[in-house]
């Protein structure tokens, strides 16, 4: 236990990645010993994310020397080995920057919003960010899925955290729509590479070239995106809009800093190291994913612009974004996944800043439906400026990082002559306007229906917010910083 495998780099290298794990352990810790210090309680979150991004920023020199880290063997080809890879590194880089941002805002809205119990909060939120860490740095399908499942059971009690029958209920079909898919298809689809491969490590080019035909791999592809059911592929997507019923700062949580994140870094990761890029294009296995990852996109968000209630309108706007994550895996090219890993983290930074908007204007207003937001842009500048700020983000305009995102996935798709793809991913872009839209024009353009009696949100909440939206500007000029380090990692035709 413990044994360092470290290709190129230094011994040291190799134990930060358990360390990235155990920095959030040790918060849970901390924020337990000191559930009646408010102040300390807080402070002690906010540090540790902070030491967080500080190891993994570390760890970005030495992304591609092939870095492992193993913690236990109990057969040939079965242990719980971290491994270092830009992809990986790129998760665990959104989680933990956006940890800390969230954890002043929910610190804010957990006071204003008069919930109880905000110990027991944070200490499930920092135990959410170890299994996203742990997720992010798996080495092999056996690692990914202990992650995988520790990481629903911490959210569980997140989403019934305010307590109450719809909380409950909500918390109920979460866990168990998470559970069936990853237990019910999920573990099969990896005993059964194993089987074909003798091995679940990740490997570049993929375990199954060459080991199967392509039926076998079809079917093998199909058990585990459904299996990986935080990619909220229709129809295993219900529990993210039943999840709605938790409080933002855990809407923010599931949709941009761990949970759906961790479903389509699944998607990639599998399409990448397990199947191959190059197998997946030559068999053809994936082209009839690609028809139920499309039908998604275009279904979610068409129920997305009939959604009156803001946070299930955004729920549904994610069942559709991430969508567009698992349509550019089922392409298969190089550029198109380049553009897929990249959406990964401008839609993180993008819908994170949405939720916060949304849990501002809520606690500050009482406000939660789209049709009640007339005129409240001018008491609330700032929320509204960066609603607007990420859904341009959201649609793919310039100046911010979703521009880009699209822009790669377009071309993949353009390259590869995969016509309806593109046309897909062109109408999802159309869709995101009518339904992110309407919500600044209402708060900017429309009178308010009554005198305005509320003012902008508290400094607690509105500055995270700023700062997000802030992200989805850098974005557009720092994408090529963030794409770089995976041209190695992707076989580009």
């Amino acid at each position: 236990m413990g044994e360092v495998i470290t290709g190129w780099t230094s011994p040291d290298r190799a134990y930060a990645l358990p360390v990235a794990v155990a920095v959030p352990l040790l918060v849970c810790g901390a924020v337990l010993l000191l559930r009646s210090r408010p102040a300390a309680r807080n402070a002690a979150s906010v540090t540790g994310g902070l030491l967080l991004v500080g190891v993994v920023a570390s760890l970005w020199p030495v992304a591609d020397e092939g870095t492992r880290f193993e913690l236990w063997t109990w057969l040939p080809g079965l242990s719980l080995t971290f491994a270092l890879e830009p992809l990986g590194l790129l998760f665990a880089s959104v989680a933990a920057v956006l940890w800390p941002l969230t954890t002043v805002y929910a610190s804010g809205f957990l006071r204003a919003a008069r919930e109880p119990a905000h110990a027991r909060f944070f200490a499930w939120f920092a135990l959410t960010i170890a299994s996203a860490m742990w997720i992010a740095l798996s080495g092999n399908l056996i690692t990914l899925l202990v992650g995988y499942e520790v990481m629903t059971l911490a959210t569980w009690p997140l989403v019934a955290h305010h307590g109450g029958a719809a909380a409950r209920r909500g918390a109920r079909t979460y866990v168990l729509v998470l559970l069936a898919t990853s237990i019910g298809l999920l573990l099969p689809a990896m005993v059964w590479t194993w089987v074909l491969a003798g091995s679940t490590d990740f490997r570049p080019g993929g375990l199954l070239a060459g080991t199967a035909g392509t039926g076998v791999l079809t079917l093998l592809f199909a058990l585990y995106l459904f299996g990986v059911g935080k990619a909220a592929l229709m129809p295993v997507h219900r529990w993210l809009p039943a999840a709605m019923v938790a409080p933002a700062p855990v809407s923010a949580l599931l949709h941009a800093v761990a949970v759906v994140k961790a479903g389509v870094f699944t998607v990639l990761k599998v399409a990448v190291y397990v199947f191959g890029l190059d197998t997946l294009r030559d068999t053809g296995a994936a082209a009839p994913m690609s028809w139920v990852a499309a039908f998604t996109l275009l279904a979610a968000a068409v129920v997305a612009i009939r959604a009156d209630n803001l946070k299930r309108r955004l729920a549904y706007s994610t069942v559709s974004q991430l969508a567009y994550i698992v349509l550019a895996a089922t392409v298969a090219t190089g550029v198109a996944v380049e553009g897929a890993a990249l959406h990964l983290v401008t839609h993180a930074v993008a819908k994170i800043t949405l939720f916060l908007c949304a849990g501002a204007i809520a606690v500050t207003t009482g406000r939660t439906r789209v049709s009640e937001l007339d005129g409240l842009g001018h008491a609330m500048p700032w929320t509204f400026a960066a609603f607007l700020t990420a859904s341009v983000s959201i649609i793919g305009l310039p100046p911010t990082g979703g521009t880009w995102s699209k822009w790669l996935m377009l071309l993949g798709t353009a390259e590869a002559d995969q016509i309806m793809p593109l046309v897909v991913l062109l109408a999802g872009s159309l869709l995101a306007v009518a339904y992110l839209m309407p919500v600044a024009v209402r708060g900017f353009l429309r009178p308010p229906a009554a005198p305005l009696t509320h003012g902008e949100a508290a400094p607690v909440l509105t500055v995270p917010l700023v700062l997000t939206a802030l992200g989805c500007v850098a974005l557009f000029f720092g994408a090529q910083a963030l794409i770089d380090p995976l041209a190695g990692t992707l076989e580009v035709p």
